[in-house]
């Protein structure tokens, strides 16, 4: 907890528990009560590296080191404009490409590496590709807003389970005193023995607390698992499933194979009868998919033998 300190007035976390240590862009640290006194004047420049400042600059550490905090908002910043998708290259060594000149810019950002050059390559960088930055960012912006909708979802879901704890850890404790206040006036009046009567009070006392350990019923679910309510559409819209009264909808019925002529081999005598021993054996993706090299064969060999035992009409009477 010592390390971490204000570089101004030395306070550290072990002195003042209650310390919020704040950082600004160019990766340095202040207390809050020295970020204040700092901008008394209305404006103000690092202690360590004199970078002006404005108070909106700052904001409240979250990393141990510094350098990490700079790293995340010159990250933040450089992706608002360098937002092209895989899909808007022609192929992925032409995407990997631009993620390593992002990968430079942050690097150089973050290190003070030529500063002035990296600040002209974005600014060329946003001068050429002001239409896609523009069609990324609103295509971004769905996306971040559709996203916003499950958290913010999400966050109602957590504050009702947590009120809902709250109420139940209440009524345990209430009902923890009403039965304590029992268990006293029980002592106080009634004429049984005191061992007695709080062995019995504690047998009481398992008893619930067994029953507490049980899981509540699951609530209804209203929402699929991605966090949309049931009912709720993004940009499809799901028909109601029709519904009937006289019975159900379909019915299956399994297809009656006419294949005049042999049946092929079940599938134990292809393996067993050596049909497959000039078949390759599948691949691991058609294995995947479903089809096995049993399959196939025995598919070839119904083939082969259907129709063998036909006879036309006009062949017949031709006979006769």
């Amino acid at each position: 907890m010592d390390e971490q300190a204000c570089p101004r007035c030395k306070t550290t976390k072990y002195r003042n528990p209650s310390l919020k240590l704040m950082v600004n862009v160019c990766g340095h640290t202040l207390c809050e009560a020295c970020v204040d006194l700092l901008f008394l004047k209305g404006s103000g420049s690092c202690p360590e590296c004199n970078v002006p400042l404005r108070r909106n600059n700052f904001r409240v550490q979250l990393f141990e080191d510094p350098m990490v905090e700079k790293e995340v908002d010159i990250r933040r910043r450089i992706l608002r404009d360098y937002n092209k998708r895989e899909e808007d290259f022609g192929s992925l060594e032409e995407y990997n490409d631009y993620l390593e000149e992002i990968e430079s810019i942050v690097y150089n950002l973050c290190n003070n590496i030529e500063i002035i050059e990296t600040n002209k390559r974005i600014e060329a960088y946003k001068r050429d590709n002001r239409e896609v930055i523009q069609r990324n960012k609103t295509r971004v912006g769905r996306d971040e807003y559709e996203l916003e909708e499950m958290l913010e979802l999400e966050r109602v879901q957590e504050e009702a389970r947590k009120k809902e704890l709250e109420e139940l850890e209440l009524e345990h404790k209430k009902k923890k005193a009403r039965d304590k206040q029992a268990l006293i006036e029980e002592l106080m009046h009634s004429g049984k023995d005191a061992a007695q009567i709080v062995s019995e009070f504690a047998e009481k006392a398992e008893k619930q607390r067994e029953e507490e350990k049980q899981l509540p019923p699951l609530k209804s679910i209203n929402e699929f698992s991605t966090g949309i309510k049931f009912g709720q559409t993004t940009d499809t819209t799901f028909l109601p499933v029709p519904k009937s009264e006289e019975g159900p909808l379909f019915i299956y019925e399994p297809l009656e194979l006419i294949t005049e002529g042999p049946m092929p081999p079940p599938p134990s005598d292809i393996e067993g009868m050596g049909y497959i021993s000039h078949i390759r054996a599948e691949t691991p993706q058609e294995n995947a998919g479903g089809f096995t090299s049993t399959l196939a064969c025995q598919r070839a060999l119904q083939e082969a033998l259907q129709c063998l035992y036909y006879t036309s009409t006009a062949g017949m009477a031709a006979g006769t």
